[in-house]
């Protein structure tokens, strides 16, 4: 199989499509910051793909994309929320977070915390144009809301896996919790810091 990006932003529903991904059979790791951890996963969700699907587009020809979109009204507190707690740890020189998870996170929202619901808004729409015409005309990538009804249907259909079962996600990381992922059990997580031959080297690009 192919490799799939989910490279919606953060809180659109990355862990739940991340979820559903694994209840299929996949191979999923939600962020990924080592070539080790691209290679393994059959999917890799949130940072750095919705900073980097160009590269990952040149890196692994094809791969499919898969976009998640969100009422920008319902998104805007949510990442406030998700923003305020990651800040400390976001900070360049001091933040304790992993170096691509940093750089993935700044190349769209500014270095200066936290910001007004106009600025995140067009963030938003920012990635969402920057997307949608790089992906324009193309069968490789799918644009879904995980929210409405059918969601799950389309992304069965688009990875040609079996349509039986449920049609819609499972609604996870919901209100203030932001680290379901981390408590979610399953033996297909890829770890997002996984190590191979070359360590933790990540890609040069």
């Amino acid at each position: 199989m192919s490799k799939t990006f989910i490279i919606g932003l953060p809180r659109t529903g990355t862990t739940s499509i991340s979820v559903a991904l694994l209840e299929m059979g996949l191979l999923v790791a939600h962020t990924a910051f080592t070539k080790k951890a691209f290679e393994m996963a059959d999917v890799v969700s949130d940072a750095p793909c919705f900073s980097d699907y160009m590269h990952l587009d040149t890196l692994f020809p094809g791969a499919k994309f898969i976009y998640l979109s969100r009422d920008v009204d319902k998104w805007v507190p949510s990442i406030t929320m998700l923003l305020q707690k990651m800040a400390p740890h976001l900070e360049p020189k001091t933040g304790k977070f992993n170096p691509i998870l940093k750089r993935s996170f700044h190349s769209l929202f500014p270095a200066t915390l936290p910001l007004t619901h106009n600025a995140l808004a067009e963030c938003y729409l920012n990635h969402e144009r920057a997307v949608f015409t790089y992906f324009k005309d193309r069968n490789d990538f799918l644009a879904i809301d995980v929210s409405e009804p059918n969601s799950l249907l389309k992304l069965k259909q688009f990875l040609g896996k079996t349509v039986e079962g449920d049609t819609d996600f499972p609604k996870l990381n919901v209100g203030r919790q932001v680290a379901n992922w981390k408590e979610y059990k399953h033996p297909n997580k890829i770890n997002s810091n996984l190590a191979g031959v070359e360590h933790r080297k990540y890609f040069d690009y």
